[in-house]
């Protein structure tokens, strides 16, 4: 997706937090970088063009929300009328200016509105038209959604909005196509627009709609009670509104005999983006971290170095935010250095920096939840009594307290220090789902 150059691109800045020291022979390097844009986005960007002649969006920004109205939406009935509510909340946290559609979602993908393939910009005449078509989602039909994600995609790039974003609601599992005829929509929406899920209900298949955010670099969350879509819709779209650069890229550098072990997002989500690396000239590679407003993320990244001498230094990586441009030559925005250097010294090199340690305990708390649930559903009541045990010991040992709270509703809590836990005879279908759509969510370093 191509980046328009802006004036009012926020300032970002990179701190890196690592114990540079190795051990003699040592040779990983781990550091966690804080990137944080501030200046734009949330704290009122700048006003968005309006249309051009013809109709055709000129917007810096588009969205376009996709609404499940497969047959099972009809049940209970005031789902699909939540769904609708919810819809026209988000419409109405549109910006003006920002171009938007909306697409209703069965086997097949449908305009709603403006239903002209294109977008519409958003005035008061256009929410309120929009909040009038949306009497015509009615329920019926299967789910297929990459279909939707295609349309999202088509009806997005119909503009020339830099900014592009979707917004999932789906109730149930992607039924109505085979998994690759998905993953190939995915494979062409990434880097095109991002997009947040929202699984609303019980009936859906968590691991379907983790994928479509983590490919879309987008948020997922469950909302278990339909009467709740509204206002989570609303945070959603002014999140979304809050978003003022887009494509930004993590791109790192490291010299010869250097390389890069692993690169993840571990705030405020854990989400791995090592095999997202594309080629950006000799020894470097970028990952992609998608669009951003006023907010601050954190990345662990992992660097295997060749092995040196005691008092030998070395850079281990060069990391810079970078903006493509329409000539092609990246913007720098921000960058930051991770450095080696061996000593003798074991006091020194044996210090494990404390947002190195408290991340890795969150990647480790997420995957123990992850293969605990795994372990319940195949009937492997022993591993996961031990792996939830696991995760209730580091959540209460990294001060995650939400998380906590949701394994307490799945595992009676013994004795939370050392993990302790029994297996509940009984769990509801919504808190077992709602941890493992949120075992991913972290908390950061106390200072």
């Amino acid at each position: 997706m191509a980046i328009l150059s802006k004036p009012n691109v926020p300032q970002f800045s990179v701190d890196v937090y690592q114990n540079e020291y190795l051990p003699e022979g040592g040779r990983e390097v781990n550091a966690i970088v804080t990137v944080t844009s501030t200046g734009g986005g949330t704290t009122g960007g700048h006003p968005m063009p309006g249309a051009a002649a013809g109709g055709r969006s000129t917007a810096d920004a588009g969205v376009v929300i996709m609404v499940d109205c497969s047959g099972s939406m009809e049940y209970p009935p005031t789902k699909m009328r939540n769904a609708r509510d919810a819809t026209a909340v988000a419409i109405d946290a549109i910006r003006d200016g920002v171009a938007f559609a909306v697409i209703g979602g069965t086997h097949v993908a449908r305009e709603v509105y403006p239903a002209n393939g294109g977008l519409a910009v958003a005035d008061p005449a256009t929410r309120a038209q929009a909040k009038q078509a949306l009497r015509r989602l009615t329920a019926g039909g299967g789910t297929a959604i990459g279909t939707w994600l295609r349309l999202a995609d088509k009806l997005l790039s119909s503009g020339d909005a830099a900014i592009r974003h979707g917004i999932l609601l789906t109730d149930g599992r992607n039924e109505h196509e085979k998994p690759e005829e998905l993953q190939s929509a995915l494979d062409t929406c990434a880097g095109r627009f991002t997009c947040d899920a929202r699984g609303v209900g019980t009936d859906w298949e968590v691991k379907e709609l983790t994928g479509i955010a983590s490919a879309l670099l987008g948020s997922v969350d469950i909302v278990a009670d339909p009467a709740g879509l509204a206002a989570d819709f609303q945070a959603m779209m002014e999140k979304a509104m809050g978003k003022e650069v887009a494509d930004v890229n993590l791109r790192l550098w490291t010299p010869q005999g250097s390389e890069i072990v692993f690169v993840k997002q571990v705030a405020p989500a854990v989400e791995d983006l090592t095999a997202r690396r594309s080629e950006a000239g000799p020894r470097a590679g970028d990952y992609p971290t998608g669009s951003w407003g006023d907010e601050s993320r954190d990345y662990h990244v992992c660097v295997r170095v060749p092995n040196a001498g005691v008092g030998q230094e070395m850079l281990a990586a060069r990391m810079s935010l970078v903006l493509p441009q329409p000539d092609g030559t990246p913007q720098v925005l921000a960058q930051g250095l991770v450095r080696a250097l061996w000593t003798d010294d074991m006091a020194a090199s044996t210090r494990i920096n404390p947002q190195v340690a408290h991340y890795t305990g969150q990647a480790e708390l997420a995957q123990a939840i992850q293969q605990g649930l795994e372990a319940r559903k195949s009937g492997d009541m022993d591993g996961a009594t031990a792996k939830l045990g696991r995760a209730v010991q580091l959540a209460s040992a990294l001060g995650n307290e939400d998380t906590a709270k949701l394994l307490a509703k799945v595992v009676d809590v013994v004795d939370a220090p050392s993990g302790t836990v029994r297996l509940k005879a009984r769990v509801a279908d919504a808190d077992e789902m709602t941890l493992e759509t949120r075992s991913t969510k972290t908390v950061r370093v106390k200072k």
